[in-house]
């Protein structure tokens, strides 16, 4: 019982270690905070608010529309007040019987507010109306119904765009949780897989790749990010991915690739992210959007292979097997790069790295008679 908390204790402390190293969490958010922006460069914000609007969360859109709307109304309600009171119809100052008010049943604060809401709102429940003796209220009564106007169609703009921000097609794209090292068409190489979860196509796809690290210059200099492409591609190619099932994309690991100098006894030693990105445009709506993830040494498995996840029915359909999504394999795989390319029959099965739960390895002798993809 001990023994199984202190592992899950132990298992969340690492996890948050990992988050804390990364740059990219795995849901594709950065890591990153400014630090010591000029005071005057906050006023960039003010300048580019829509940009702001949109961005900003959902519980301060919520505020802002409230409290737009609500103010509105409140200082509009003060200046109806203010015009009944210049033209004494309040209750307070005793108007005469045959007294013409500039507003009909506006007589006080309350009464006033409720005019400016039915005014902004255009209710108009018929118990206060505006009558032609005050041309000031006339004019007041334009400006609010145009100020009005414009809150409506600001704040209706922000939620909608906010509700169709590109990034929110991008929760339906998903990458497994580790990346595995195997060989695939004579060549030793870096799998990931990706899956689309919706039927409507990503239009243009592109998959790449950066590899973030930690160098030292010849010069002595510390480059703490320091940038390496990484070239991803599927078996028709890296660009104009036919996005319509979920693709093994895949880094062939030559002595170009920072990959060739690690082996499987030093690959998890060794500090690294490995940051992958999607583009495309969403068919259904025609907008871009981008996903990304990123994987640490310990999210990749050395000698193992994803199992195929698409088949073809008696009928002719092709089904897509979520299930093996997330499982793997062990496969006869080199020891490092070099070995395999210079060493012949330098093989092992590897069972380090697998502590994710959700990335299942399982055994089998006769793999299914499925189409690969």
């Amino acid at each position: 019982m001990f023994g199984y908390l202190n592992k899950r204790i132990q298992d969340s402390l690492a996890e948050r270690r990992s988050r804390r190293t990364r740059l990219v969490a795995k849901d594709g958010r950065c890591n990153i905070e400014f630090g010591n922006i000029k005071y005057s460069k906050h006023f960039a914000f003010l300048a580019d608010f829509w940009t702001t609007f949109v961005e900003i969360r959902w519980r301060f859109v919520l505020f802002f529309f409230i409290a737009s709307f609500t103010l509105s109304w409140f200082i509009f309600g003060l200046l109806w007040y203010w015009i009944a009171r210049n033209n004494g119809d309040l209750t307070w100052q005793n108007p005469p019987l045959d007294h013409t008010p500039c507003v009909d049943n506006v007589v006080g604060l309350t009464t006033a507010f409720l005019y400016s809401l039915e005014t902004q709102t255009t209710i108009g429940y018929g118990g206060r109306a505006l009558t032609p003796l005050c041309p000031g209220a006339v004019a007041l009564l334009i400006i609010q119904s145009l100020l009005g106007a414009i809150i409506n169609c600001f704040m209706c703009g922000v939620i909608l765009s906010k509700i169709s921000l590109p990034k929110k097609r991008a929760k339906t794209i998903t990458f497994s949780e580790m990346a595995v090292i195997s060989p695939k068409n004579g060549s030793l190489c870096l799998s990931i897989r990706v899956a689309n979860l919706r039927k409507t196509l990503m239009i243009g796809s592109q998959i790449y790749g950066k590899l973030l690290r930690t160098n030292n210059t010849p010069d002595g200099e510390t480059i703490i990010m320091d940038q390496v492409n990484i070239d991803f591609m599927v078996d028709a190619g890296k660009d104009n991915l036919f996005f319509v099932c979920p693709l093994t994309l895949y880094h062939i690991i030559d002595k170009s690739s920072p990959f060739f100098e690690m082996a499987v006894d030093t690959l998890h030693k060794k500090e690294f992210e490995l940051v992958v990105f999607l583009d495309g445009t969403a068919e259904s709506t025609s907008s871009s959007c981008q996903v990304r993830t990123s994987f640490i040494p310990q999210e990749i498995m050395w000698g193992y292979n994803f199992l195929p996840i698409i088949s073809r029915s008696k009928e002719g359909k092709y089904r897509v097997d979520f299930s093996n999504f997330s499982k793997v394999v062990p496969v006869a795989t080199a020891h490092c790069a070099y070995c395999f390319h210079n060493i012949k029959g330098h093989h092992h099965h590897s069972r380090d790295g697998h502590d994710n739960q959700g990335f299942e390895v399982i055994d089998i002798n006769d793999p299914p008679n499925v189409t690969k993809m």
